[in-house]
């Protein structure tokens, strides 16, 4: 069928990684190439799986703090090219930017920074901006790409992968790109929310929990 995708490669890059050792083994038995970031890297080393740097990548490294790792267009054209895109295709051969069809990312604890009462410096450099982005760009591709956006989400993926393999249906990469918007529709809300605390000129909202209307 036509809307199965086959995973051949993953951007990997979580603050997140307990209950990912599973995945991870899966992906690499699947023989898919993972991509990742400074701990993340580290940790998917730590297992004994073999794993590519952004930086290798990207051609550069680290820079800003950390602030500027995968915002990149070998990065970002891997995840939005459209596969069955003849110009697409062409552009991204040109410009040797290898295809990546999943991205597992989750975001800096914004609203625990908040609760925890940290200073607003502190808080400022928990709003995550290359993971909304991953995000938002791989959710946008859903036709061929898979989102994995929380920690809430490691368990689908995971009965995928044991089910199907590295395999998905068209289905299943929309279901994930909506959870991934939900996501980062909530991130948002909290961060203006903190924003606007002083001045309570509005009140945005996003529930999980499912609403009755009258």
């Amino acid at each position: 069928m036509e809307d199965i995708k086959q995973i051949k490669s993953a951007l990997v890059s979580v603050y997140h990684k307990d209950g990912l050792d599973r995945i991870l083994n899966l992906l690499n038995d699947n023989g898919v190439t993972l991509i990742s970031t400074g701990g993340t890297q580290s940790f998917i080393e730590s297992l004994g799986i073999p794993c590519k740097s952004v930086e290798s990548l990207t051609g550069y490294p680290s820079i800003l703090g950390g602030r500027v790792k995968t915002l990149h267009p070998k990065v970002f054209g891997g995840i939005l090219t459209r596969r069955d895109n003849e110009s697409d295709k062409n552009q991204i051969e040109q410009y040797e930017i290898p295809e990546i069809d999943l991205v597992i990312v989750d975001l800096y604890p914004f609203e625990q920074t908040v609760a925890s009462g940290a200073s607003d410096a502190d808080i400022i450099e928990k709003i995550d901006i290359g993971g909304i982005s991953l995000i938002r760009g791989a959710a946008k591709n859903f036709n061929d790409v898979v989102i994995v956006a929380s920690k809430a989400q490691y368990q689908p993926l995971l009965e995928i992968l044991e089910n199907n393999g590295a395999k998905t249906s068209l289905k299943e990469r929309r279901w994930f790109a909506k959870e991934a918007f939900a996501v980062s529709s909530h991130y948002d809300s909290a961060i203006f929310n903190w924003f606007d605390s002083e001045e309570n000129s509005a009140l945005r909202l996003c529930e999980d929990s499912r609403c009755s209307l009258r």
